[in-house]
């Protein structure tokens, strides 16, 4: 006769590895997601730079030629 216990614990044991291997393929996801996102806000901060550079060489030649600041 097995012992009931070794029973219940393999049982669990086996509950808890099907969780940890879900849990590891939703971390993976996550962290794909992740990287996409990463990736999506360097193109969004180097925009925002270009931007800003663009502003302010705008209003370096609008102070230049003397031009009134725009608000």
């Amino acid at each position: 006769m097995e012992n009931p216990h070794a029973e219940r614990q393999a049982v669990l044991l086996a509950r808890i590895v099907k969780n940890v291997e879900k849990c590891t393929e939703m971390f993976e996801e996550l962290n794909h997601s992740l990287e996409e996102i990463t990736r999506a806000d360097r193109d969004v901060r180097t925009a925002a730079s270009l931007v800003t550079k663009y502003r302010k060489n705008v209003q370096y030649n609008l102070d230049a030629t003397g031009v009134r600041k725009a608000t």
